[in-house]
């Protein structure tokens, strides 16, 4: 007979491996939430649009979409611990082309580290989402990676803080500068401009090896993902034999995750391009994604301390959907620095979605776990997609307009998944 939920974590003691996984979770969550600033960074360094400079975050997530299933048939070979090492080391390989072509100014080697990053990240996500949803009782692992997400998210506060401070310090001066410069001084102060970068980013690379060479020499112990995460079998009804085809709440919950990710940039690396729509100075929208991930930390807190004790991780998500959308039409309806707020508040409504979704997606798949996981970090590419529509679509229509045409409808899918999209072919 098949393991229940809770069968395989019963007789472990959690603390240590949620520790591990969560300082995995600030890495990663600094990382990723460089990119808002990044925008902003290559847009002067590169001397780009906005088309070109929304490559950076299109670079990064399409990574999740092109490798995650790659990385779930590694991951099958090597075990969780060992491919979260494996996904550090590719992060650090890609840091140290990041830094390398932006110092050289070369813009598609840049977005090849990025890519790279991306890669190593969808193979650490791939692993570690999985990994802390069947860690204890899959029913409370929205609290588990709500915890994650804290980490996460810490993390994402003090990325654009230290790049705005250590890289685009006084770039609303030095844009004056390079405007009014002759092609030659144009091309010396974007030199330097661009050389900051480099430091920075070797020191990530650095950090990197050492964390991988770390967790794979960790006590963290793997899991067995088809003992932790099934449901009883009815008879011939096997988790193996029906195939990942067989669970249409796993494939709701990859649009799920798609849209969620999508309103997850928007809110966060968008926001300083949002901002600069109502001409607001660039001293200070380089700073706006730390405001979001602000809210976002907010509410992993109330998500931590609500959830499953007052309310399900389910009703969490379907309450969540609401807020996104009332605070979607408040962008809307305002201007300057309060519609900025709203954006920044969209954080909160966020926070809890990503926890909530992944665990009652993976909900019961037992021995395909790992490929479950694996479509839903592909959904990961939502990011880059949704973004680079705002981009196209504010070209034909005020910029507002454009974010409320496209946050309202992918708030509503999630609303629907939290009702009633997550139970669809689940066994009663």
């Amino acid at each position: 007979m098949a393991a229940t939920l809770t069968a395989a974590p019963a007789a472990r003691t959690n603390f240590g491996p949620m520790m591990i996984i969560g300082m995995l979770f600030f890495i990663f969550g600094f990382v990723t939430w460089l990119n808002g600033p990044l925008i902003t960074f290559v847009k002067l360094a590169f001397q780009t649009n906005d088309f070109n400079a929304f490559l950076v975050p299109s670079a990064f997530y399409l990574s999740y979409f092109f490798l995650s299933l790659p990385a779930s048939l590694v991951l099958r070979r090597t075990g969780m611990k060992k491919g979260m090492a494996l996904g550090l080391f590719v992060m650090a390989i890609g840091a140290l082309l990041f830094g390398q072509f932006v110092s050289m100014r070369v813009f598609a080697g840049a977005l090849t580290g990025l890519f790279v990053i991306g890669a190593g990240l969808s193979l650490l996500q791939t692993a570690s989402n999985p990994y802390i949803s069947i860690l204890g009782p899959i029913d409370s692992a929205a609290q588990r990676i709500a915890f994650m997400g804290i980490c996460n998210k810490v993390a994402g506060i003090l990325a654009p803080i230290l790049i705005g401070t250590l890289v685009l310090h006084g770039i609303g001066d030095l844009d004056q500068k390079v405007k009014a410069a002759d092609p030659v001084t144009r091309e010396l102060l974007l030199n330097e401009f661009a050389s900051r970068v480099h430091v920075p980013y070797m020191v990530i690379a650095g950090v990197l090896v050492l964390l991988a060479i770390w967790i794979a020499r960790s006590s963290l112990p793997d899991i067995e993902s088809a003992s932790a995460n099934s449901t009883p079998a009815r008879a011939g009804d096997a988790t193996a034999s029906r195939g990942i085809t067989h669970f249409p709440h796993l494939w709701l919950g990859v649009l799920c995750l798609f849209v969620y990710v999508g309103v997850e940039v928007m809110a966060g690396d968008a926001i300083g391009t949002y901002g600069a729509g109502f001409n607001l100075p660039l001293d200070q929208t380089k700073f706006f994604t730390a405001f979001t991930l602000g809210a976002m930390l907010l509410g992993y807190v109330a998500g931590l301390l609500l959830i499953p004790k007052i309310v399900s991780q389910q009703r969490y998500l379907a309450i969540s959907a609401v807020l996104g959308v009332l605070f979607s039409i408040g962008a809307f309806l305002t201007h300057g620095y309060l519609s900025v707020g709203f954006v920044a508040s969209l954080g909160f409504a966020n926070a809890m979605m990503w926890p909530a979704i992944f665990p009652l997606a993976i909900k019961g798949l037992g021995a395909l776990t790992e490929r479950g996981s694996a479509l839903l970090i592909m959904a990961i590419a939502g990011g880059a997609v949704i973004p680079q529509l705002f981009v196209h679509l504010k070209e034909h229509v005020d910029f507002q307009l454009a974010f409320l045409l496209l946050m309202v409808p992918c708030y509503l899918y999630i609303l629907f998944y939290g009702l009633a999209g997550h139970r669809v072919g689940q066994q009663q």
